[in-house]
């Protein structure tokens, strides 16, 4: 068995590797108790008792991930050749002209890299200005922003270069995709650019993309990490951010690494150099659903790190359809962080999403949710919650509703949007044949970003004068508040 040396920065933690189990294995570790011998499985010798209670789980997690990784090849060839149908038909306008244009012979082929190929997600809204009645100055505007910013990220670099430069008039400082140490390839892409009609700069960590079968492989990871002071954390979150294999978070790295930049370290090295003495810029961290996760966790690490003077120029973490992260323990320290430093963290959940309602707050995981939690309805209606409602998604109670719910949904965006709010909200017909598909599964088509998007253009601005009206605590020192 390889050896790991996880304890050198954890005392606790559970490590899974899908690429070291065989089929045999997976049904062996319903009835074995010899987990500690597994080379798919690593924890603590005195934590074994407590994970071979979790062995359904463990169960799950590797046969999901071990299907994922035999069917990796086939998911990205569906995935290139979805995109490369939906931007056909869009480069040539319809499916109409596309016909025309093969009997003439004039058919114009997409190129993947170039600035008008858009990604699954892109065809699914194919927005792309700013909302032109949200100015910089309306409370709405960074949310709206955040939103617009995340479903940005989901593209290729000439895309958002294209955009920033022609529609939101703003400098891109970074591209990047970034090493997952522990996948062994680049995996974790993000973006950074600098609003200068607000004196900020924009983080935005791209999201899980649908077919890339190593972002289901790290949502699906039930791998934790728990560190002394942060507690325990969602392994997969933190090996798409940078995690040093064997090291944790050293404060800083000691090897060269040619081709596989970290993701925290290098973007906080980049705001170190842009947040100085001799401006007052600040900046934001943004996401969408897995980028949600990498969002908050990414200030997380420099809390650790005792990084104050960029936490202190940290405007806010925005996230969308956001995974929960770490455990209470975790939950504690980045609400001290939140007191200390009085960065805001806008946490918005739409409806039926299911995302958010994992990994669960139960038993098994005892995952939970921090920060502000905006809520909003099928009508965009948003309300501040602890929580979302039905918290762990599961409900028989529920599932009609959900299903009635969707129907409502479908036809919101074909005809009652678009007639109320004007032509913008026309959904398109991949979003259609993903809301017949919600039809079946409504937790996932409400996942995806035209639904934010809406929320923070639809958004009431009495919801974000009621969070600026809330009393900003005192700073936590030694667990007491000044």
């Amino acid at each position: 068995m390889e050896s790991l040396h996880f304890n050198k920065f954890s005392g606790n933690y559970l490590v899974l590797r899908p690429n070291e189990v065989s089929v045999f294995d997976l049904f062996r570790i319903l009835w074995s108790h010899e987990l500690e011998e597994k080379a798919f499985v690593e924890c603590p010798p005195e934590r074994l008792h407590e994970n071979i209670r979790r062995r359904w789980l463990i169960f799950m997690s590797l046969s999901s991930q071990k299907l994922l990784l035999h069917a990796a090849g086939p998911l990205r060839w569906i995935g290139e050749k979805v995109e490369m149908w939906v931007n056909l038909v869009s480069l040539n306008r319809n499916v109409f002209v596309l016909l025309s244009n093969l009997l003439r012979g004039k058919v114009k082929m997409p190129d993947r890299e170039s600035e008008v190929f858009v990604s699954f997600n892109g065809g699914l809204d194919r927005r792309v200005e700013l909302d032109k009645n949200i100015k910089p100055g309306d409370c709405r505007y960074l949310g709206a922003l955040a939103a617009m910013a995340a479903k940005l990220a989901y593209e290729n670099e000439a895309f958002v270069r294209r955009i920033l430069g022609d529609y939101w008039k703003m400098e891109l400082i970074g591209y990047y995709n970034f090493w997952n140490d522990y996948q062994k390839k680049n995996n974790t892409q993000a973006f950074m650019v600098y609003d200068q009609t607000t004196d900020m700069i924009i983080v935005a960590f791209r999201g899980t993309e649908p077919f890339n079968a190593d972002d289901w492989s790290t949502d699906i990871d039930v791998s934790w990490f728990e560190l002394d002071e942060m507690g325990k954390i969602h392994g997969g979150f933190m090996k798409a951010l940078g995690l040093v294999m064997e090291k944790g978070w050293p404060l800083n790295l000691d090897d060269d690494r040619p081709g596989r930049p970290l993701g925290y370290y290098t973007l906080r090295e980049k705001l170190k150099e842009k947040l100085n003495p001799t401006n007052a810029t600040r900046f934001m961290v943004t996401g969408h659903s897995l980028g949600g996760a990498l969002s908050i966790l990414f200030p997380a690490v420099l809390a650790l790190h005792k990084e104050g003077l960029l936490l202190e120029r940290l405007e806010g973490v925005y996230t969308f359809g956001q995974p929960r992260v770490g455990n209470t323990k975790f939950k504690e320290f980045m609400e001290i962080q939140l007191r200390n430093h009085g960065f805001r963290y806008l946490r918005y959940v739409y409806c039926n999403d299911m995302i958010p309602r994992t990994p669960t707050d139960d038993l098994t995981f005892l995952y939970k949710h921090f920060g502000s939690c905006i809520y909003f309805n099928s009508c965009y209606k948003g309300k501040i919650l602890e929580e979302e409602p039905h918290k762990n998604y599961i409900s028989v109670f529920a599932w009609i509703p959900r299903l009635l719910n969707a129907a409502w949904e479908l036809v919101r965006g074909l005809i009652v949007l678009p007639m109320m709010k004007g032509p913008e909200y026309k959904e398109s017909w991949l979003l259609t044949l993903l809301r017949l598909w919600g039809l079946v599964f409504p937790g996932l088509s409400a996942h995806n970003t035209q639904d934010y998007v809406n929320a923070t253009r639809l958004i009431s601005r009495r919801i974000y004068h009621q969070l600026q009206h809330n009393r900003r605590p005192g700073k936590v020192i030694n667990g007491k508040e000044e």
